[in-house]
């Protein structure tokens, strides 16, 4: 059974790569390179990142609302919360999603880099060709470390915000609201960590995308 379940996962994971390769292919044809999806695959990255900026500091502001709660509806209250959570919980896997396609092919075209600079006769053209790779390999890797510390950052404030959500939904009234007032000061320090640390992440993308365009 486990043999099987392994031979599955190499099938699967086969096809996946034969699938990008296919794509990488039909993109060549028409004129879209590697190179140039790996600008767009970067932008996007940067873009979800903004988004999650966005959803995290909108949920953060709705939990806000709902421990100031004085009077109302506060199952109404609740359900913003609750909406907001889902949202940045959605924006968190665009994130890693897009992470992920960047690192695919990040590894297709530099893989490609390198067996055309084997083909390279003249050996001052392979030595130059070498130096650009490798620092383009290297502006990469600060850019992916990067953007997976800032990843690394949004599933703690997620769980965190789904146990107060889930507290609460067992527990909707002023003295639950109470409970979890302690834990608000640490989310928002987490989340002030977090947009500060996809900041950072951003300004990579952008340093990155400028010296791919210019080279």
């Amino acid at each position: 059974m486990k043999k099987w379940i392994s031979l599955a996962l190499l099938s699967s994971s086969l096809l996946l790569s034969g699938c990008q390769s296919a794509y990488y292919g039909a993109m060549e044809k028409v004129g879209y390179h590697k190179r140039d999806i790996m600008v767009d695959r970067v932008q996007s990255a940067k873009e979800s990142q903004q988004d999650a900026q966005e959803e995290f500091s909108s949920a953060l502001a709705e939990m806000q609302a709902l421990l100031a709660f004085d009077g109302g509806d506060l199952e109404d209250a609740y359900d913003k919360a609750k909406d907001e959570y889902e949202s940045a919980q959605s924006a968190a896997d665009e994130v890693t999603n897009r992470i992920g396609k960047v690192e695919d092919v990040a590894d297709a075209l530099f893989d490609e880099w390198q067996a055309e600079i084997e083909e390279i006769s003249k050996a001052s053209l392979r030595r130059n060709s070498t130096k650009k790779l490798n620092e383009t390999k290297r502006s990469y890797s600060s850019l992916v470390k990067s953007m997976r510390r800032a990843e690394a950052k949004m599933p703690p404030i997620l769980t965190a915000m789904k146990d107060n959500m889930l507290y609460l939904k067992h527990n909707l009234n002023a003295q639950a609201i109470g409970a979890i007032k302690g834990d608000f000061a640490n989310l928002q320090t987490d989340i002030s960590s977090l947009i500060n640390e996809m900041n950072k992440s951003i300004a990579e993308s952008n340093k990155f995308i400028e010296s791919m365009e210019q080279g």
